[in-house]
């Protein structure tokens, strides 16, 4: 134990993982049920809470406060392509931190299994995604990537000798995710970037900690930038249905990353993903996931799919409540719990 509180995690769990055991599966087995059922599943689902009116529209961020709170979209996709969506599946809308999980893996695949969790972290912090205190209580350390430090950290990682290269790696990386090109949504990049006060004082934080070298200012542009991508609900499904596939997209075919870190990228959400929600989320739902202010959610189980929805009603801890309910039904329904080993009547 250091004294931060931090473990030494190299020493308690030993060698990378990929160099110990490099011929293991990094995926799950198994497979959703019949595409019939899978298809009953999801018009069912959308049905029963289209009409969910709980939470509210963030006005934090001024270009999301406009947004139709009565839209929903949900999509699964299987890990050999096939999609199934309803309602208002293919609507565009900023990815938000729903890119955090994604820019993480990438970099990951960069500096591999125990250099992402030396230099970003993997640990929840249980404490709001925006906090400060979560860098001065663990030494100036950043805790895990889907919290706003961590991603400014880990958006900081990006190879690249300049910003252009940087942002280039981030923009094509969560492009081979999607399975297409992804486009800024250069309004709400605009809102976003002059009402980014608290995260350029994070980064500033963290330089001041050595935990970034990369000025400041570029690093909040690269972490803004990528959350205003647009993206659709099905983009979404088929990103996770892309980490469900130890990397391979099964839309493109591309091989986006290794299994090995998919696996740590699922590692990571389902520690982190719902922030200090993340073990009420495993506990209720129990798949890695990763929600967004905009109103987006992505869940995965592995070796299964991916299921992506959209609705912008939020609840106090910033995540959609018609997502969560939707991702909870589906999960019991279509047998996509990880903690599951067979029907559960409760």
């Amino acid at each position: 134990m250091t004294g931060t509180g931090t473990v030494d995690a190299t020493h308690m769990f030993g060698d990378d993982p990929e160099m110990v055991h490099s011929s293991r599966s990094a995926i799950s087995t198994g497979q959703l049920p019949d595409s019939d059922d899978v298809k009953t599943a999801v018009d069912e689902t959308y049905e029963q809470f289209s009409s969910v009116d709980d939470g509210e529209v963030p006005d934090y961020i001024p270009a999301l406060a406009d947004a139709d709170p009565d839209l929903f979209g949900i999509c699964i996709v299987s890990t050999e392509g096939q999609a199934y969506s309803r309602g208002d599946a293919e609507l565009l809308f900023t990815i938000q931190s729903i890119s955090k999980a994604f820019v993480f893996a990438l970099v990951r695949e960069e500096v591999g299994h125990t250099k992402a969790r030396e230099l970003v972290g993997v640990n929840n912090t249980g404490l709001p995604f925006d906090s400060v205190m979560a860098i001065e209580i663990n030494g100036g350390r950043t805790m895990n990537p889907l919290v706003n430090a961590g991603a400014l950290a880990t958006s900081a990682l990006a190879p690249g000798e300049t910003w252009e290269e940087k942002w280039d790696f981030i923009l094509r990386g969560l492009s081979a995710f999607a399975g297409r090109d992804l486009k800024i949504d250069e309004d709400a990049f605009e809102s976003e970037r002059k009402n980014n006060i608290r995260n350029q004082g994070i980064a500033r934080l963290l330089q001041s900690y050595g935990h970034i070298t990369l000025d400041p200012h570029e690093v909040t542009e690269l972490y803004t930038r990528q959350c205003a991508l647009l993206v659709s609900t099905e983009d979404l499904a088929v990103m996770g249905a892309t980490l469900a596939d130890g990397g391979r997209n099964p839309k493109t075919g591309e091989q986006v990353i290794g299994q090995g870190a998919s696996r740590d990228a699922l590692a990571v959400m389902a520690a982190n993903g719902l922030y200090e929600a993340s073990g009420e989320w495993l506990y209720e739902i129990g798949m890695p996931a990763k929600s967004g202010v905009s109103g987006g959610l992505v869940t995965i189980a592995p070796g299964k799919g991916g299921f992506a929805s959209y609705s912008p009603r939020l609840d106090d801890a910033g995540n959609s409540v018609r997502g969560i309910k939707a991702a909870r039904h589906l999960s019991n329904e279509l047998g996509m719990n990880l903690f599951a080993s067979g029907t559960v009547q409760d």
